[in-house]
């Protein structure tokens, strides 16, 4: 059983998403996530150093099956680098939306997250010579895709976005800070600012919203603050744990309202 557990409106699955039996297809509003940059990050389940080609499979895998799982007016914000340096120089962006419409998804935009980061800067090359210098933007990528069709019918029809936020989060350059792995305790976690924004824009209150890749729980306790329903697929049993705690804490869900099956 693969239920970690779950509220009324909150769902984790201890689980693979690219194997999952849980989620039927055609049933999801909206994903939001970030998957694993393959970066060499430290996780606890997932080898983040593979091939850059193995590394692309795997995201058509996944990218392949989240296109299953949504409706036909369903949405998905992908969270992901420009690019990376580690292990030889690759245009992420750019090779993560192709291979995202060659599984079906269809492009609508993408939003620049101008997280502030200036510590990405650990190497200038050659220095102040044209020989070989290095370019580093410290900046993330949020990719808006769709299934079927962009307009949304489907669901409540429910907005509670203010006017202020709307025409501020229309604007595709979003700048906040990044998020802390010391105080989360997750070596990747993004902060809550990210799917809050992504679910008011791109959501109706009473949606379901998934992030296949759930990690410390940020979309999940966005989902529970602005009133969605929200499931999370997290292959590792202590950030399914981390998460479940962040949901207590910041979300202030009862504990008592959870149906705890794996502790």
């Amino acid at each position: 059983m693969s239920e970690y557990f779950k509220t009324e409106s909150i769902s984790i699955y201890k689980d693979d998403v690219l194997t999952t039996k849980e989620i039927p297809g055609n049933t999801i509003d909206l994903i939001v996530t970030s998957p694993p940059y393959n970066v060499d990050i430290k996780y606890n389940s997932h080898d983040d150093k593979m091939s850059y080609e193995i590394y692309l499979e795997f995201s058509e895998k996944w990218l392949g099956r989240c296109y299953e799982f949504v409706k036909e007016d369903g949405r998905l914000c992908l969270n992901i680098p420009l690019d990376k340096n580690k292990g030889g120089q690759q245009s992420v962006y750019a090779d993560l939306t192709t291979i995202a419409k060659k599984v079906g998804w269809k492009y609508h935009t993408t939003v620049v997250w101008n997280e502030q980061n200036i510590s990405r800067r650990t190497a200038w090359g050659s220095f102040r010579s044209a020989s070989a210098p290095f370019i580093i933007a410290p900046v993330e990528m949020i990719v808006i895709l769709y299934k079927e069709r962009w307009k949304k019918t489907s669901g409540s029809c429910e907005s509670d976005i203010t006017k202020e936020d709307f025409m501020a989060w229309t604007n595709g350059v979003w700048t906040f800070g990044g998020e802390s792995k010391k105080r989360i305790g997750h070596p990747a976690p993004f902060p809550l600012e990210l799917p809050m924004r992504c679910i008011k824009l791109f959501s109706f209150v009473g949606d379901v919203v998934l992030d296949p890749f759930a990690g410390s729980g940020s979309t999940l306790i966005a989902s529970a603050l602005a009133g969605r329903k929200g499931i999370g697929i997290e292959i590792d049993e202590g950030y399914c744990k981390l998460a479940h705690h962040r949901l207590l804490t910041e979300a202030k869900l009862n504990q008592y309202n959870f149906e705890s099956i794996l502790t």
